[in-house]
């Protein structure tokens, strides 16, 4: 079990790392983006420890190009036993073709312990398009096709196509509230029966200046887990403070 006072040193570095940064990259308009992390803990019948970290940054010059990374990790346990063991990185490049429409890149990476997924890689590229997109809502879907490499303890790594689909909305409530909503499923082409789909719901609201508080509900959901001793469906409720830069 992770110490609460390495916790809670870490998340402190981390904090004070990205608020330094925040501040040499208050002239650099190219880039935005945040830092978030959050601690939970119990103790008395029962110890509870309960350990989230968020990063996200955008650069977009203003012009047709816009990248992408996002990161997540969650780790919980109780009385010492781990429970939940999960990493998830995503890099993604999108290209406006014209008006709403884009083309895009993006690159997967998964590690959950409890799903038997050492480790899930899907690089991907297709084509979205954005109904909405303004200061205040935004809603778009795409789709792709690509590869997915995937391995589970004691079988040899999995190779196969992929075809995904995805689904973002976003609207801002209030100038200090902001609601999110995402959807996306992978399927292997190799087993169509096989496919892994995430959903998140979440709400942020400022504390104070580039401080903010979020809750998030996560859903992960495999069809077919890696042995039949594994449950399809994994859900965790986040609450973390983000730091905006």
């Amino acid at each position: 079990m992770i110490s609460r006072r390495i916790i809670t040193a870490l998340v402190l570095s981390l904090v004070s790392t990205t608020l330094a940064y925040s501040q040499a990259a208050t002239d650099q308009r190219t880039y935005a983006g945040s830092f978030g992390g959050g601690i939970a803990t119990t103790s008395g019948n029962t110890d509870t420890q309960n350990f989230n970290l968020t990063f996200d940054v955008v650069r977009d010059p203003k012009t047709k190009n816009v990248m992408k990374a996002k990161a997540t990790y969650l780790r919980a346990d109780q009385n010492d036993i781990l429970h939940v063991n999960r990493t998830a990185v995503n890099l993604r490049d999108e290209w406006t073709v014209s008006g709403r429409t884009f083309v895009f890149g993006q690159l997967d990476y998964l590690r959950d312990q409890f799903k038997d997924i050492i480790f899930l890689w899907a690089p991907v590229a297709g084509v979205g398009y954005k109904f909405v997109s303004n200061d205040s809502t935004t809603f778009q879907i795409d789709g792709g096709a690509g590869g997915l490499l995937e391995r589970n303890p004691g079988k040899p790594v999995s190779r196969s196509g992929s075809l995904t689909t995805g689904e973002r909305f976003q609207q801002r409530l209030s100038t200090r509230a902001m609601f999110t909503q995402t959807l996306a499923t992978i399927w292997k082409t190799s087993d169509f029966a096989d496919s892994l789909t995430n959903a998140s719901i979440g709400l942020t609201t400022s504390v104070v200046r580039n401080l903010e508080l979020k809750v998030e509900f996560i859903d992960s959901y495999k069809n077919r887990p890696a042995n039949a001793g594994i449950k399809k469906n994994d859900t965790a409720f986040v609450t973390a403070f983000v730091v905006k830069f």
